[in-house]
This record gives C-alpha cells, structure tokens and sequence, in this order.
C-alpha cells in the first residue's frame, strides 16, 4: 500500500514520468470544462502544472454540490493526463473554503450545514457524496499535490487540501475544527489527520475548536513549509515554470521563498507534555477533571481558558468527537470518510438530540451566540447516544462508497 510520512514529510508513492511537451489549458477535455457553475471553480493551466481556484470569496469559499463534482472532475482529468507533473489547489480572497465552519457569512443557498439546518436531507446527501469521494481523490493521488493555505482553512477547506503532499502556510493563515461549537463533529477526512498529530494535539483541537496559525500548523505537521504571503506570487511565477513530476524539484522552490519558524512562547504546543496529560484520558469527563486539578493547583490561565472553551460547545459534540478521533487513529483515510458519512447523518436526523440544528441558529442564523444544548451537560450525555453516531444507516440507506478497489488507501 502507498505510505505518507504522516506528519507533514513526501509522499513515498511512486509517481508517473510523463514527457515535456507544454500545454496549456486547452488540455483538459471539454467534460471538465463545461460546466454551469464552472465560475466556481476555475482553473490555471502552467507549463507542466494545473491548479484549482475556488473562486467563492463573497461566502467564503463554501464548497458546494457543483464545486465538489467539478473538483473531482477536473483532478481526474489531470492525473490521467501524462502532460501535467503536478496539481495546485488555491482560492480567490483571503478566507479559505470554509464549508462548515462558525463564520460571520451563513451561505443559505448550498453550504452542506446550510442544507442540514434546512433539513434538506437528499440535497446533503449529494453533497457529501461529491465532497467526500474528492477527499479521498485528494488522499490517493498519484501525482503531487500543492495546496496554498493563505487564509482561513477551516472545514472543508482544510479537507480538500491537508491530505495533499505539499501545505504551504502563511501569515495569514488561520486553521481550525470549529465544528463542536455549532454542535456537529469534525468532518472531511478531519478525524484521519487529527489523530495523526503529535501526542494528543488532534484531541484538543477537535474538543476546544481552538485556532493555530501558519507557524504552529508546521510545527504540527499540519502545512509542510512556511512562507510570507507576499511571496506568493514569487513561488506561484516559479512552480508554474517547472516541467517535473518530482517532488524533490517541486519542494527546492518551496525551501528558495520558504522560512524557518516556530510557534511564539503563547502557543499551546509550548505546553505539549500538560496538553497531553490532560488530553490523553479515556472520556471527556476525565479530561476535564483533569484540566480542573491543574487549573486549581496552578490558576493556569491556559487551563481556566480551555475549560471554557470546553463548556461553550455541545456536550454531546464532545463525546462523539473524542471518539471519532480515537477511532481514526486507527483507520485508514477511507475508514475515516465513511464513518463520518454515517455520523453526520446520523446526527443530522434530530432522532437522537437537536443540537446540530439549535447549534447553527445560535452561532450562525440568529447569532445569540446562546445555545441551549440538549443534554445540557457531558454526564447527561448517555453511552447509547454516542454510540447511535456510529451505527450503520438503515439497509434502505446506502454508505459512501469509495473508489478503494481502484485506488490504494491512505494509511
């Protein structure tokens, strides 16, 4: 099976050798090109290289139905074609596609939690069926993959981009898994690449929605290099001269622009060793019994901090989200899709509690920023009601199925 080094390194995958014969976008077959919304979506055809703008700036980037489909499309195309070395992903703004995140902009037309909030059940569904299976195209391709993280990488945006080869952070980047606080869990492949992280780092993210900036996104693994955003135009003009398939060559540009940083002495992962003892416990109930001690013993402003943020968010969030990554831990990326597949429907269904939707009105729709969670509390959050999140759908509801027999696993 293809190996990744799982924290931020080359992919190990063989790649393909291609001829050096240049062209331009008139490559791409008129399937990929013709598209009613194909605006959203636009694409930059260099000399042995493609990339993906998601062209969405006004919402944010919110990924859609269309955008997914085309996403898939396109990338398709690109890596059946023996003229393009490698792919790029970018977008149009500062903030980054963000799909499902807490925003100042509710995109009421498409957004998948837009249409959960709606009840839109079917038009969900398709959502997920192109935004998933493009994750997974992400994960197992077999040609490099460059992703520019200059803004807001949140949700989807960070799903359709951290499974790639290359992450380039920035200054302006800000990543998060703000999902807890809307009442929903983190998604898109979200559960794979947090439980890979150093220690319990994926835990905390996924439980606080706590940010990280560029600097600490390398640190972790999250982005591969580093780079001031007013040098984007500088290795964007060098990547598109390139005529290789060779990850090594492709990275030689990142380290000419590419700085060497490191998180400043506020950042949580100067507290590594207390974040993994607090964050290591088996339930959530432990977790913040731990967290509790240490901010009693100590009045470590982090800890006071991270016990609010824990007690801000959906009780009921928190307990499936701990699991989710736990369980990630030792699933391979298409696992991990599917099971999150089945998780968002399953709380999307208010059979089991209505925070999801009651989370949306509270951060997104009406923002009170007030939510009444139910249950209002993690020890009122029952075993059966976790363990429903993970439960097969019905035999009238199909799983996400995946390309796996054709296309190796991410592990």
């Amino acid at each position: 099976m293809m190996q990744r080094l799982r924290h931020g390194g080359l992919d190990s995958c063989r790649f393909l050798s291609h001829c050096s014969r240049r062209r331009g976008l008139c490559s791409l077959p008129d399937t990929a090109l013709i598209d009613d919304l194909d605006h959203q979506v636009l694409v930059e055809g260099k000399a042995w290289s493609r990339t993906a703008v998601l062209n969405r700036p006004s919402v944010l980037n919110s990924l859609t139905t269309a955008m997914g489909l085309r996403l898939q499309k396109l990338y398709r195309s690109w890596e059946d074609n023996p003229d393009v070395g490698f792919i790029a992903l970018k977008w149009q703004g500062i903030l980054c596609g963000w799909r499902c995140s807490v925003s100042i902009s509710f995109d009421k037309s498409s957004s998948a939690f837009a249409l959960l909030f709606a009840g839109r059940m079917d038009d969900c569904k398709e959502f997920f069926r192109a935004l998933y299976p493009f994750i997974y195209l992400l994960g197992t391709c077999l040609k490099p993959h460059v992703a520019i993280l200059n803004g807001v990488t949140m949700g989807g945006g960070a799903g359709v981009s951290i499974p790639g080869t290359f992450r380039i952070a920035t200054d302006k980047t800000v990543f998060a898994t703000p999902e807890t606080l809307i009442g929903f869990h983190p998604d898109a492949g979200a559960s794979f690449y947090l439980s890979h992280l150093p220690g319990h780092v994926g835990e905390f993210l996924a439980l606080t929605s706590e940010k990280l900036n560029g600097p600490e996104m390398v640190a972790c693994g999250l982005a591969t290099h580093y780079l001031h955003s007013s040098r984007i135009p500088l290795i964007e003009e060098d990547l598109g001269k390139l005529v290789t398939d060779d990850p090594s060559v492709i990275e030689a540009c990142f380290d000419k622009y590419g700085e060497l940083v490191q998180p400043d002495k506020s950042s949580v992962l100067h507290r590594i060793e207390l974040l993994d003892e607090c964050f290591s416990h088996d339930t959530v109930e432990e977790i913040i019994d731990a967290l509790e001690r240490e901010a009693g013993r100590t009045k470590d402003p982090w800890c006071i901090s991270t016990l609010k943020r824990l007690k801000d968010v959906s009780p009921l969030s928190l307990k499936v989200s701990l699991r989710s990554i736990r369980e990630g831990r030792y699933q391979t990326l298409d696992q991990c899709l599917v099971r999150e597949y089945r998780m968002s429907l399953q709380g999307s269904y208010k059979q089991i509690s209505g925070d999801f939707c009651e989370g949306v009105r509270a951060r997104l729709v009406e923002k009170d920023s007030a939510p009444k969670w139910d249950p209002s509390s993690v020890e009122k959050v029952t075993k059966d009601m976790v363990d429903q999140y993970f439960l097969p759908l019905s035999e009238f509801e199909p799983d996400l199925e995946l390309p796996t027999e054709l296309r190796e696993a991410f592990i």
